[in-house]
């Protein structure tokens, strides 16, 4: 039941993400407002990319484990999804400031997984 609650709030707080991305895209100006509108760009996408990967994720063991699924596989997909957004929105800052580079891609790459392995090795 709790498994539940979780998965209905991350959908919800997607949903809301995405919503709030397209909203940001379309009326947002970052030449009118640019700390603002680059602000509201970042953290919706981030909430956004995280619910998307997250549910993803914990389909994704739910599939690969035939059904059985804890509330450990959420907190790892929700972990993962994290990350996964973390390096993706630093890597559309780069981006922006035109610094972005592949090496600096597979550096970004390199530290995700190096956090990952992290926290796996303690699990």
């Amino acid at each position: 039941m709790i498994q539940n609650t979780y998965l209905l709030s991350i959908v919800i707080a997607t949903v809301f993400g995405w919503a709030s991305w397209g909203v940001v895209i379309s009326k947002l100006s970052p030449f009118t407002s640019p700390k603002l509108a680059l602000g509201l760009f970042y953290s919706s996408l981030f909430v956004a990319l995280t619910g998307t990967f997250t549910l993803l994720f914990y389909y994704l063991r739910a599939w690969f484990n035939k059904g059985e699924v804890n509330n450990a596989h959420l907190n790892i997909s929700l972990r993962q999804g994290v990350l996964l957004s973390s390096m993706i929105c630093i890597a559309i800052g780069f981006q922006r400031l035109k610094v972005l580079t592949w090496w600096d891609g597979l550096l970004l790459l390199a530290i995700v997984l190096l956090i990952e392995f992290y926290f796996m090795a303690r699990d």
